[in-house]
Protein backbone atom coordinates (compact mmCIF):
# COMPACT_ATOMS: atom_id res chain seq x y z
CA UNK A 1 0.00 0.00 0.00
CA UNK A 2 2.70 2.23 0.94
CA UNK A 3 4.84 1.84 -1.90
CA UNK A 4 1.25 2.73 -4.47
CA UNK A 5 0.97 5.51 -2.30
CA UNK A 6 4.68 6.70 -3.23
CA UNK A 7 4.22 6.04 -6.89
CA UNK A 8 1.46 8.43 -6.84
CA UNK A 9 3.10 10.93 -4.76
CA UNK A 10 6.25 10.33 -7.18
CA UNK A 11 3.80 10.57 -10.52
CA UNK A 12 2.01 13.75 -9.01
CA UNK A 13 5.54 15.23 -8.22
CA UNK A 14 6.79 14.36 -11.91
CA UNK A 15 3.46 15.76 -13.60
CA UNK A 16 4.11 19.14 -11.55
CA UNK A 17 7.74 19.44 -12.35
CA UNK A 18 6.60 18.77 -16.45
CA UNK A 19 4.30 21.33 -16.25
CA UNK A 20 6.56 23.44 -14.37
CA UNK A 21 9.42 23.36 -17.12
CA UNK A 22 6.47 23.69 -20.27
CA UNK A 23 5.06 26.54 -18.69
CA UNK A 24 8.94 28.17 -18.49
CA UNK A 25 9.44 27.51 -22.07
CA UNK A 26 6.36 29.11 -23.06
CA UNK A 27 7.48 32.33 -21.63
CA UNK A 28 10.43 32.18 -22.53
CA UNK A 29 10.04 31.56 -26.23
CA UNK A 30 7.13 34.50 -25.72
CA UNK A 31 9.66 36.72 -24.73
CA UNK A 32 12.01 36.10 -27.29
CA UNK A 33 9.48 36.72 -30.00
CA UNK A 34 8.69 39.87 -29.11
CA UNK A 35 10.99 42.60 -31.32
CA UNK A 36 13.11 44.66 -29.21
CA UNK A 37 12.49 48.57 -30.13
CA UNK A 38 15.42 50.67 -31.15
CA UNK A 39 15.48 53.19 -28.64
CA UNK A 40 14.08 56.53 -30.15
CA UNK A 41 17.12 58.60 -31.57
CA UNK A 42 17.21 62.63 -30.09
CA UNK A 43 17.63 64.84 -32.98
CA UNK A 44 19.85 67.18 -32.45
CA UNK A 45 19.17 69.90 -34.08
CA UNK A 46 21.52 72.97 -35.47
CA UNK A 47 18.12 74.99 -36.23
CA UNK A 48 17.84 78.17 -34.02
CA UNK A 49 14.64 78.86 -32.18
CA UNK A 50 11.90 80.20 -33.96
CA UNK A 51 11.80 84.44 -34.21
CA UNK A 52 7.91 85.84 -34.82
CA UNK A 53 7.15 89.20 -36.49
CA UNK A 54 4.52 91.41 -34.84
CA UNK A 55 0.82 89.94 -35.84
CA UNK A 56 -0.57 91.90 -38.34
CA UNK A 57 -4.55 92.08 -38.60
CA UNK A 58 -6.57 90.98 -42.19
CA UNK A 59 -8.79 94.00 -41.90
CA UNK A 60 -8.34 97.05 -39.86
CA UNK A 61 -6.23 97.73 -36.86
CA UNK A 62 -7.96 94.56 -34.52
CA UNK A 63 -9.04 91.14 -34.77
CA UNK A 64 -7.67 87.98 -36.36
CA UNK A 65 -4.94 88.58 -38.52
CA UNK A 66 -1.40 86.73 -39.55
CA UNK A 67 2.35 86.36 -38.18
CA UNK A 68 5.10 85.25 -40.00
CA UNK A 69 8.40 83.50 -37.77
CA UNK A 70 12.00 82.62 -39.06
CA UNK A 71 14.62 80.52 -37.54
CA UNK A 72 18.19 79.76 -39.05
CA UNK A 73 20.39 76.79 -39.70
CA UNK A 74 22.10 74.84 -42.13
CA UNK A 75 19.78 71.90 -42.12
CA UNK A 76 16.35 73.09 -41.03
CA UNK A 77 13.67 72.04 -43.51
CA UNK A 78 11.72 74.31 -42.90
CA UNK A 79 12.95 78.79 -41.81
CA UNK A 80 9.72 79.97 -42.69
CA UNK A 81 5.89 79.67 -41.42
CA UNK A 82 2.93 81.49 -41.12
CA UNK A 83 0.71 81.26 -37.65
CA UNK A 84 -3.13 82.78 -37.34
CA UNK A 85 -2.92 85.15 -34.10
CA UNK A 86 -5.54 87.76 -32.74
CA UNK A 87 -5.06 91.54 -31.71
CA UNK A 88 -8.13 92.12 -28.86
CA UNK A 89 -9.80 95.39 -29.85
CA UNK A 90 -9.97 96.47 -26.62
CA UNK A 91 -6.32 96.75 -26.03
CA UNK A 92 -4.12 100.29 -26.47
CA UNK A 93 -2.65 99.89 -29.66
CA UNK A 94 -0.48 103.26 -28.56
CA UNK A 95 1.81 101.08 -26.84
CA UNK A 96 1.87 97.92 -29.40
CA UNK A 97 -1.09 95.64 -29.83
CA UNK A 98 0.81 92.96 -28.14
CA UNK A 99 1.58 94.81 -24.87
CA UNK A 100 -1.06 94.85 -22.35
CA UNK A 101 -1.05 97.08 -19.35
CA UNK A 102 -2.58 97.33 -16.41
CA UNK A 103 -3.40 100.84 -15.58
CA UNK A 104 -3.58 103.25 -12.13
CA UNK A 105 -6.36 105.43 -11.19
CA UNK A 106 -6.12 108.95 -13.67
CA UNK A 107 -4.59 111.83 -11.58
CA UNK A 108 -5.15 114.96 -10.68
CA UNK A 109 -6.00 117.39 -13.33
CA UNK A 110 -2.64 119.53 -14.13
CA UNK A 111 -3.97 123.22 -14.39
CA UNK A 112 -1.06 124.31 -16.42
CA UNK A 113 -1.74 121.63 -18.60
CA UNK A 114 -5.09 121.22 -18.45
CA UNK A 115 -4.15 117.44 -18.34
CA UNK A 116 -4.52 114.67 -15.93
CA UNK A 117 -2.24 111.48 -16.57
CA UNK A 118 -1.73 108.07 -15.22
CA UNK A 119 0.62 104.97 -15.98
CA UNK A 120 0.25 101.65 -16.42
CA UNK A 121 2.24 98.72 -15.81
CA UNK A 122 3.20 95.97 -18.23
CA UNK A 123 0.65 93.23 -17.43
CA UNK A 124 1.36 90.55 -20.52
CA UNK A 125 3.31 90.45 -23.28
CA UNK A 126 2.26 88.36 -26.52
CA UNK A 127 5.08 86.08 -28.53
CA UNK A 128 7.85 88.20 -26.92
CA UNK A 129 6.69 91.59 -27.93
CA UNK A 130 9.22 94.30 -27.04
CA UNK A 131 7.73 96.05 -24.53
CA UNK A 132 8.30 99.01 -22.26
CA UNK A 133 7.86 97.92 -18.55
CA UNK A 134 5.80 101.23 -17.46
CA UNK A 135 3.88 103.45 -19.94
CA UNK A 136 1.81 106.85 -19.07
CA UNK A 137 -0.74 108.33 -20.69
CA UNK A 138 -2.65 111.77 -20.81
CA UNK A 139 -5.99 112.83 -21.81
CA UNK A 140 -7.70 116.64 -21.63
CA UNK A 141 -9.46 116.99 -18.29
CA UNK A 142 -12.68 118.23 -19.50
CA UNK A 143 -15.28 120.50 -16.99
CA UNK A 144 -14.96 120.13 -13.63
CA UNK A 145 -18.56 120.81 -12.28
CA UNK A 146 -19.97 119.75 -8.67
CA UNK A 147 -23.35 117.74 -10.07
CA UNK A 148 -26.45 119.07 -8.29
CA UNK A 149 -27.78 116.44 -5.93
CA UNK A 150 -30.85 115.28 -7.65
CA UNK A 151 -32.64 114.18 -4.10
CA UNK A 152 -32.53 117.56 -2.61
CA UNK A 153 -33.96 119.34 -5.91
CA UNK A 154 -36.85 117.03 -6.20
CA UNK A 155 -37.98 117.87 -2.44
CA UNK A 156 -37.65 121.51 -2.85
CA UNK A 157 -39.94 120.98 -6.39
CA UNK A 158 -42.91 119.31 -4.08
CA UNK A 159 -42.72 121.24 -1.20
CA UNK A 160 -43.27 124.67 -3.53
CA UNK A 161 -46.19 122.88 -5.55
CA UNK A 162 -47.49 121.95 -1.85
CA UNK A 163 -47.24 125.45 -1.03
CA UNK A 164 -48.65 127.08 -4.02
CA UNK A 165 -51.99 124.14 -3.51
CA UNK A 166 -52.22 125.50 0.33
CA UNK A 167 -52.40 129.27 -1.23
CA UNK A 168 -55.15 128.86 -3.64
Amino acid sequence: MQSQQYQQHRRKFAAAFLAFIFILAAVDTAEAGKKEKPEKKVKKSDCGEWQWSVCVPTSGDCGLGTREGTRTGAECKQTMKTQRCKIPCNWKKQFGAECKYQFQAWGECDLNTALKTRTGSLKRALHNADCQKTVTISKPCGKVTKPKPQAESKKKKKEGKKQEKMLD
